[in-house]
């Protein structure tokens, strides 16, 4: 048995319907800080039926026993799919990634693209578990963040999102330039139809005011929050503030780029 580890995310920059009937897509935001390993001592948040159909689908005899992971349940990081690729990397599978994305689907039912090497620069059918489009990926940035509110685990039959065709065509455009800037209106536009559909409400937008962000983001199925800076330009006192609004578990990370 090998040892495998797997970056998760921090929610996503973008999530809603591409058109008023499509698909749910998603672009995901990597987080480096947050990863799930192969063999550990928790289990997989599945059955042993699902575990044993999903090592089949990949032609592989048997999965590690257990994972570790440095993060809650719940918060929009891609726990689950994290550990399902862990878990098939750790037991040999060394095949392309779209296999193992349909067997995530067929185990969990919506996937995260986690088993790809760059999945920030793809737009994802997260209930399909499928490629929609390749673009180019978000500049280098710095996150603020932390969890807001309770757990939510995602729902595969949950479409109830706002269409974000608009803000998908704005971001591809924005991303081919490297604007962060842009970028992070597309991110807090998105962020915004979520929170207004989904909830809760957060403080996020009046701190991204009070610290001088360049835009909200969240997991638009999930507690995660953030605030997204220019590389080295978090304030001092952000996390501070972050607490004291009331966010739990914060961290700073950097992600996007080459």
């Amino acid at each position: 048995m090998n040892c495998a580890t797997v970056t998760a995310h921090f929610g996503e920059w973008v999530q809603g319907r591409l058109g008023p009937n499509g698909p749910v897509v998603l672009v995901t935001m990597v987080c480096p800080k947050l990863h799930v390993s192969a063999p550990g001592a928790v289990a997989a948040p599945f059955t042993a039926d699902v575990l044993n159909r999903f090592a089949a689908q990949l032609g592989l005899g048997a999965l590690p026993a257990g994972i570790t992971r440095n993060f809650p349940l719940g918060i929009g990081a891609g726990a689950s799919t994290a550990a399902l690729v862990a878990m098939a990397r750790a037991a040999g599978y060394d095949g392309p990634p779209e296999q193992l994305a349909r067997a995530c689907l067929c185990a969990e039912k919506a996937s995260d693209p986690l088993m790809f090497p760059n999945p920030d620069r793809l737009l994802w059918a997260s209930r399909q578990g499928r490629v929609v489009r390749a673009m180019a990926g978000p500049p280098r940035a710095a996150i603020l963040g932390g969890l807001w509110g309770n757990p939510v685990q995602t729902d595969a039959e949950d479409e109830a999102f706002d269409d974000v065709s608009d803000l998908v065509e704005d971001w591809a455009q924005a991303a081919a330039h490297g604007d962060l800037a842009r970028l992070g209106a597309v991110a807090s536009e998105s962020a915004r139809r979520c929170s207004a559909r989904r909830g809760p409400p957060d403080p996020m937008a009046d701190l991204a005011q009070d610290l001088g962000a360049l835009a909200v983001v969240r997991a638009h199925t999930g507690s995660a929050r953030g605030l997204v800076f220019a590389p080295g330009a978090v304030p001092v006192r952000g996390a501070d503030a972050l607490r004291e609004a009331g966010l739990t578990d914060v961290l700073t990370f950097e992600t996007g780029g080459a």
